[in-house]
C-alpha cells in the first residue's frame, strides 16, 4: 500500500484535499448542534428534574440573568430605571424569548431580586430553547441590548449557558500556537524545512476531517461542545507524533542507501505498523470511557476516537504520497551533501542517547531510587482529589458572564449562583410548611422560599451560604436528602444544576474502579499479545498507573490547591470536573501505551536477534530515546498551548496532559523502565509455553529488509545491524570492540567471511563498541575487524545453534578475540 500511495501520489493528495474541502463545506453550512446532558438516570437529581418539568411543561428553556450594579447611590433610582428599563422591554419582544422578569414591578418576587445594600439587582431571561438550540444571534443581541444600557457609574453584565456558549474561542488560537511549537521541535529535530512540514500537514488534515465529521454527527447524537476541542488535542498530538515516526526511519533508510520508494516501504512496513498498532491501542483506551455509562462521555469517544482513526489513516497513506513529492529532500541539504560524498551511512545511534543508555545499565538501582521519590512527591496530592464541577466562577475575568457570577455573589452571597430546588409530588401542605422551617434552621441555608405548587408539584427554592463548588454545599445537598426530608414527612428529591453536578460526580467515582480495570487489561492483553511476556506488560501496566497518579497529583495542586494558578491565567481555584480524569486517563493509556510500543519494540527486536538482555534493553533505549523524547517535546507543546483555548476543562486537560506526557516520556520511559529491565534480566522476556502457544501472533514491527537484499538468509535494519532468518537456520556473532583500556571503539568495520574468503555480513561498530552479525548457519568463520585507517584483523570463530557473543580487543599490534 506504500509503494501505491508513493508512485500514486497525486490521486492520493486529490483524494485527501477532496474530502477535507467537502466535509468541511458541509460541515460549515449545516453548523454544528452540541448538547451538554449530565444527568443521568435513576439519580435523585435527574427524578427531580423530571418532576419540575411536569410542574412547568414547556419551561426547560434556557435560563439567563441580566445584572446590574451602581458604583453610587441605588439600583431604584430613577436615571437608573429609565436606562435598564428599556433595555428589558426590548429583550423581552426578541423573538424566542419566552419572559423577562425584572426587580421593577409588583409582581410576586420582584423586590427579592434587589439586594440588601440596594446596589445590585438582577433580571431573568427565559429563553426559548435549551442553551445549545438558541440561535447565536439572539444571545449576542441579548448581550448587547443589555450592555447598552451601561456607562457612568453602572455596571451591566449578562450570565447564563446560552451567553456562555457565545464567549468560547472560536477556535485556531490554541492549535495555531500548538502547531507553530511543534513546528520549532521538528526543525530541531530534523533539521529540514520539507521534514517539518510533512507531520503538520498530515496532522492538520487528519484534525480538520474530524472535526468536521464532528459538527455533522452533532446532528444526529449527542455530542458536548468539550468534544471537539479534545478531538483536536489528542489529534494533533498523535498526528503529528505518528507521521514523526514514520518520516524519522524514512530518513534513516534514506541515509544509509535505500533509493526513496524502497525507503518508504520500509518505513511503512516497520514504524507504519507501530503507528497503526499504536493508534488501536488509543482507539481501545479512548472506548474504554464507554464501561462509564455516562452519555456525557459517548459524544467524547466519538469526536477523539474518530480524530485519531483519520490521524492514523492519514499517516498510513497520505504521508507516503508527499513523501513521493519530497524525494530525498526529507534530507537536510548537509545530509544530501554527505550521502552523495562519502556514501551511505553504516553507524546508528551516538552521543548523548548511547552514553545516557549506558549510564541506565551501570546504575539502575540508583535511578530507580531517585525515580520513584520523584514520582511519589508529584502524586501524593491526588490523595485530596476532589471531584465536582465548574461554573461561570472559573470563566476568565474579561467575560460578562464571570462579571455577572461575581455581581450576584457579592450582591445576594456566594451561594446565589447555585440554587438548590426541592420537588416533591402530592405533598402536603402542612409536610411542606415543616420542611420549609426545617432547612431554615441549617447553618449552610442562606434564604428558603416555598414556590406556589404547580400541576400538583410542591417545589422549595433553597439558597446556599456558600457557592456551588465548595464542600458546605455538597454536604448540605446530603444532609437535606438525608434528613430533612425524611423528617419533614416528604417524599421530594433535590434537583438543580449544583445537584446535578454532584451526583454526576458520585457516580463516575463509582464506576471509576471499573473503567481503570478495563483499559488497563486491555493493554496488558495487547502488549501480552505483542511481546510475549508477562513482565513487560505488568510493568507497563504500572507504569501507567504511575503517570496517571503523578500527573493528577499535579492537577490537584495547580486547579485544587491554587498553586501557580496566576502563572496560566487563572484566578480561582475548585474541585476537578468529574468527567475530566475518565478522559484524561484514556489518552493517557493510549499515549503511555504508544511510547511503550515504540520502546520495547526495538528492545524485542534485539533481543530476538541476541537473546542478550542488557544488550537488547541498552541498543532499544538508545535507538529510540530521541524519537520518544522529540516526539514527547511535540506533545507538550500541543497540550500546552491548550492553555490559550479559554476553556476550563481544555485548560485542565491540556495542562495535565502536558505533565502526564512529560513524566512518562522523560522519567518513566527513558529512565525507569529501562532500569527495571536491566534489574530483571532474561526475566522480562519469559512467557510460559502453554500460553505461547494459545495466544495469536501479532507483529508490531514488520522486516526492514526489502525483499530479495542482504546477505543470504539474513535481513539488515536501517542502521546496518542483520535481522535472522530463523526459517533458515541462522544464527548470531555480536560483541563489543574495545581498545586495550576498555573503551568503545565506534566505527570499527567488523566482517564475517565464510572460511574461503566469501564475506558474509559487514557492519560497523555503534558508538558503545557493539556490533552484531549474521552467520547463515553454524559452523566455521573468519571474523574480520578493521579500525578506521587501519589494516584488518582476523580471527577464527565457531557458531552453534545459538548467538555467539565475541569481544574484540583492538591493539597496535593486532586484535585478540575473547
Amino acid at each position: 500500500m506504500a509503494r501505491w500511495c508513493y508512485r500514486h501520489r497525486l490521486v492520493v493528495l486529490v483524494l485527501w484535499v477532496g474530502v477535507l474541502f467537502g466535509v468541511g463545506a458541509v460541515g460549515t453550512s449545516a453548523g454544528s448542534d452540541y448538547s451538554n446532558d449530565f444527568a443521568l438516570p435513576g439519580t435523585d437529581s435527574t427524578r427531580a428534574n423530571e418532576l419540575l418539568e411536569k410542574a412547568r411543561p414547556g419551561g426547560a428553556g434556557d435560563a439567563g440573568t441580566v445584572v446590574w450594579r451602581v458604583a453610587d447611590g441605588s439600583v431604584r433610582d430613577a436615571d437608573v430605571r429609565s436606562r435598564i428599563e428599556p433595555a428589558l422591554r426590548e429583550i423581552a419582544g426578541m423573538d424566542g424569548i419566552g419572559a423577562v422578569n425584572g426587580p421593577y414591578g409588583d409582581e410576586p418576587g420582584a423586590a427579592a431580586r434587589i439586594s440588601e445594600d440596594g446596589r445590585t439587582a438582577y433580571a431573568e431571561v427565559a429563553f426559548a430553547q435549551r442553551a445549545n438550540s438558541v440561535p447565536t444571534e439572539l444571545a449576542e443581541a441579548v448581550v448587547d441590548t443589555a450592555g447598552a444600557a451601561a456607562g457612568d457609574g453602572l455596571q451591566v453584565e449578562v450570565g447564563g449557558e446560552a451567553i456562555a456558549r457565545i464567549q468560547q474561542a472560536t477556535g485556531g488560537t490554541s492549535e495555531l500556537v500548538g502547531i507553530a511549537a511543534a513546528a520549532v521541535v521538528l526543525f530541531l529535530a530534523f533539521g529540514s524545512f520539507f521534514a517539518m512540514l510533512l507531520p503538520i500537514v498530515v496532522a492538520v488534515f487528519g484534525v480538520g476531517i474530524g472535526l468536521f465529521s464532528t459538527m455533522l454527527l452533532s446532528h444526529g447524537t449527542g455530542i458536548p461542545d468539550l468534544a471537539p476541542l479534545l478531538g483536536s488535542l489528542v489529534g494533533l498530538g498523535v498526528g503529528i507524533d505518528y507521521a514523526l515516526f514514520i518520516v524519522t526511519r524514512h530518513r534513516r533508510a534514506l541515509l544509509h542507501g535505500e533509493d526513496p520508494v524502497t525507503s518508504v516501504g520500509v518505513a511503512l512496513n516497520t514504524a507504519g505498523r507501530a503507528v497503526v498498532f499504536a493508534g488501536a491501542t488509543v482507539c481501545i483506551a479512548l472506548a474504554g470511557m464507554l464501561v462509564m455509562n455516562l452519555r456525557f462521555l459517548d459524544g467524547v469517544v466519538i469526536a477523539t476516537t474518530l480524530t485519531v482513526v483519520l490521524s492514523v489513516l492519514a499517516a498510513v497513506t497520505l504521508l507516503p504520497a508527499l513523501l513521493g513529492f519530497l524525494g530525498p529532500r526529507v534530507l537536510s541539504r548537509r545530509q544530501r551533501r554527505r550521502l552523495a560524498e562519502q556514501g551511505p551511512e553504516r553507524g546508528a545511534s551516538s552521543g548523548l542517547a548511547v552514553r545516557w543508555s549506558a549510564q541506565v545499565q551501570r546504575r539502575p538501582k540508583s535511578l530507580i531510587a531517585l525515580a520513584v521519590v520523584a514520582l511519589t512527591l508529584l502524586a501524593l496530592p491526588v490523595l485530596s482529589l476532589r471531584l465536582g464541577a465548574t461554573d461561570h466562577g472559573n470563566h476568565p475575568e474579561d467575560q460578562t458572564t464571570r462579571q455577572a457570577y461575581d455581581l450576584l455573589a457579592d450582591g445576594f452571597g456566594p451561594g446565589f449562583n447555585g440554587p438548590l430546588v426541592v420537588v416533591a409530588e402530592g405533598a402536603r401542605p402542612d409536610a411542606v410548611r415543616r420542611l420549609t422551617a426545617r432547612v431554615e434552621g441549617d447553618e449552610g441555608v442562606a434564604r428558603v422560599v416555598a414556590l406556589p405548587p404547580a400541576g400538583g408539584v410542591s417545589l422549595v427554592q433553597i439558597v446556599p451560604t456558600t457557592s456551588p463548588q465548595s464542600l458546605e454545599t455538597d454536604r448540605l445537598i446530603d444532609r437535606v436528602r438525608d434528613d430533612h426530608l425524611p423528617q419533614a414527612g416528604v417524599d421530594g428529591h433535590v434537583g438543580g444544576v449544583t445537584a446535578v453536578f454532584k451526583d454526576f460526580a458520585e457516580k463516575t467515582g463509582e464506576r471509576l474502579p471499573y473503567f481503570v480495570a478495563a483499559i488497563v487489561g486491555l493493554g496488558f492483553v495487547l502488549l501480552l499479545i505483542a511481546f510475549r511476556s508477562l513482565l513487560v506488560p505488568l510493568t507497563a501496566a504500572v507504569m501507567n498507573l504511575v503517570a496517571a497518579a503523578a500527573s493528577f497529583g499535579v492537577v490537584v495542586a495547580v486547579f485544587q490547591w491554587g498553586w501557580g494558578l496566576e502563572l496560566i491565567g487563572l484566578d480561582r481555584s475548585g474541585p476537578i470536573s468529574a468527567f475530566l480524569p475518565v478522559i484524561m486517563l484514556s489518552l493517557l493509556f493510549g499515549l503511555s501505551m504508544d511510547y511503550q510500543v515504540f520502546l520495547v519494540s526495538r528492545m524485542h527486536e534485539e533481543w530476538m536477534h541476541t537473546k542478550d538482555n542488557a544488550r537488547a534493553v541498552r541498543v532499544g533505549l538508545a535507538e529510540t530515546s530521541r524519537v520518544i523524547n522529540s516526539a514527547a517535546l511535540i506533545m507538550i507543546c500541543v497540550f500546552l498551548a491548550f492553555v490559550l483555548s479559554g476553556d476550563m476543562q481544555a485548560v485542565v486537560a491540556g495542562f495535565g496532559l502536558a505533565v502526564a506526557v512529560a513524566v512518562d516520556a522523560f522519567i518513566l520511559r527513558t529512565a525507569l523502565v529501562p532500569a527495571l529491565m536491566h534489574l530483571m534480566g532474561r526475566s522480562n522476556w519469559w512467557l510460559p509455553g502453554w500460553l505461547d502457544r494459545r495466544l495469536p501472533h501479532l507483529a508490531v514491527e514488520g522486516s526492514e529488509t526489502p525483499s530479495g537484499t542482504g546477505p543470504a538468509g539474513a535481513g539488515r535494519s536501517g542502521d546496518g545491524r542483520p535481522g535472522l532468518d530463523s526459517a533458515a537456520g541462522g544464527s548470531a556473532v555480536h560483541g563489543f570492540v574495545r581498545t586495550v583500556e576498555g573503551g568503545p571503539v565506534a566505527g570499527a568495520v567488523v566482517t564475517l567471511r565464510s572460511v574461503d574468503g566469501a564475506t558474509l555480513d559487514r557492519v560497523r561498530s555503534l558508538a558503545d563498541g557493539s556490533y552484531l552479525l549474521a552467520a547463515p548457519a553454524p559452523g566455521a568463520y573468519l571474523l574480520g575487524v578493521t579500525e578506521e585507517g587501519g589494516a584488518e584483523h582476523t580471527r577464527q570463530v565457531t557458531t552453534g545453534d545459538g548467538p555467539l557473543v565475541q569481544d574484540v580487543e583492538l591493539a597496535e599490534a593486532g586484535a585478540d578475540v575473547h
